[in-house]
């Protein structure tokens, strides 16, 4: 058996079977473009595999070695990658240019920084794995453009018959002199390899005069630029000063290129990830560094604790009190998962967890607070009183005592929103209980709010909560 064959079976034990046959499908049938930076949502949805299931899946797969995770920066207006990263300690949360667009971005974790997988060389070689021999058009579709952007053939078509003026392989250390017509349009030269770009405004009388434009490639990233010339013939001269080939593209930066690269599909994102209970088993130690701070512009914390955990062990006993606690404990975490969170961490009998949405959020309280009063059902008692807080707002990801958590004034106020409750009620903040979603739920499960004005310790105002009765 081989290694590939071995680590297949060990996935097959680990990931969902149908899920394990569907990885197995691609890596043996899909085309080179398809194993590269794959979109594991695009994958869920071609498929019709659960999303859940198949994010646990290729992780598993990748722990495996199946596949190489790679943390890509993107820029939020044009879609490309700005800087791809092999593990999360590597990523910076400022410091981010797109010459394509002329911006400067600090890097959020919510939509700017893709999580993709690519299959492994010692499975299957395919051209990205050597991106320098990748033709001018797939470099761009699998190199520089994210997993996000919906290109596909007609998109293609259109950008290289409408949109590109022209373009040009260039090796390491050549010139080349394209002679152009310019449109009396806004272009853009760009190059994706050494992410340079610089702007022509075409404006004014058309001239038949010759104008002269030169363009140089290197490793560092000149400032973008802009030259103001009239519509008419252009001699453009491009100089490939670095030691790879580089790949510069004349586009025509109206409508139609802005109309296909604002064409979006959603993607498997780093906050998504990071609120992943496979992942946050699987990477303990591939985190961050103990002073990275990475911001997350919304998150959904849910914070539980046992109501009179003390007197329960003094009531029933050590083993019945340890035995009711493990129990409390072990439905909490499942229904958790279930709900696409991920437990951030246990304090005493007390639980942290992290949702993308406020609704799964709001959907595993409720499940919560279901569950302890089966389990209370089952034994005859009303022991088990959990109380539930739940807040959604900004914070950072951050490393602490050696296990990625979250820091931030959100995270306080859902700690403190929790301790508000004093029997099997839970609490919610206004902007949970203001996403559409979490209306819908309260609404179907025809739930009367209360509204109310707290002051939570440490917090200098009163804040407006919700009780959940």
């Amino acid at each position: 058996m081989s290694d590939t064959q071995a680590h297949f079976s060990v996935l097959k034990q680990t990931a969902d079977p149908a899920v394990a046959d569907a990885i197995g499908s691609l890596i043996e049938k899909g085309q080179d473009r398809d194993l590269n930076r794959i979109n594991l949502l695009d994958f869920s949805r071609n498929t019709g595999l659960d999303e859940e299931k198949v994010i646990s899946g290729f992780l598993h797969a990748a722990r495996l070695g199946l596949f190489d995770l790679s943390w890509n920066v993107l820029c939020p207006g044009c879609g490309g990658v700005l800087d791809a990263h092999a593990t999360l300690k590597s990523l910076r949360h400022d410091d981010y240019h797109c010459a394509m667009c002329a911006a400067g971005y600090e890097a959020s974790v919510d939509e700017m920084v893709e999580v993709a997988f690519t299959v492994s060389p010692r499975v299957r070689r395919i051209g990205a794995h050597d991106p320098h021999t990748l033709p001018f058009w797939e470099y761009y579709r699998q190199m520089f453009w994210s997993s996000g952007v919906d290109l596909n053939e007609e998109s293609f078509a259109t950008l290289t018959e409408e949109v590109t003026l022209e373009s040009i392989e260039l090796p390491p250390g050549e010139k080349a002199v394209l002679s152009l017509q310019l449109p009396n349009q806004f272009i853009i030269v760009f190059e994706p390899v050494t992410h340079s770009a610089h702007f022509i405004d075409v404006q004014g009388e058309p001239t038949r005069e010759r104008q002269q434009l030169s363009m140089v490639f290197n490793k560092v990233h000149a400032p973008t630029g802009t030259t103001v010339m009239r519509p008419g013939p252009i001699r453009l001269t491009l100089d490939n000063q670095s030691d790879v080939r580089v790949l510069p593209g004349v586009w025509i930066a109206g409508d139609a290129l802005h109309e296909l690269l604002g064409k979006r599909k959603p993607i498997l994102t780093a906050k998504r990830i990071l609120s992943n209970q496979t992942f946050r088993d699987l990477y303990k130690a591939d985190n961050l560094n103990i002073d990275q701070r990475l911001k997350i512009t919304s998150l959904t914390f849910l914070f539980t604790d046992l109501k009179g955990s003390t007197a329960l062990y003094e009531r029933v006993g050590d083993l019945a009190a340890f035995d009711l606690v493990r129990a409390h404990f072990h439905a909490l975490l499942e229904i958790i998962a279930s709900e696409k969170g991920a437990v951030v961490k246990t304090i005493g009998d007390a639980v942290m967890a992290t949702f993308i949405r406020p609704e799964h959020a709001l959907s595993a309280g409720l499940r919560m607070r279901a569950a302890m009063q089966e389990l209370n059902r089952q034994r005859g008692t009303e022991d088990l009183v959990v109380k539930i807080g739940l807040h959604e707002g900004p914070c950072l990801a951050v490393m602490l005592n050696e296990r990625q958590d979250y820091f931030g004034q959100t995270v306080n106020v859902a700690a403190r929103v929790q301790s508000l409750s004093t029997n099997q009620e839970m609490h919610i903040t206004q902007p949970v209980i203001g996403a559409p979603e979490v209306a819908a739920i309260i609404e179907r499960e025809a739930i009367k709010p209360i509204r109310k004005e707290a002051a939570l310790r440490g917090i200098a105002d009163k804040m407006v909560v919700y009780e959940i009765p």
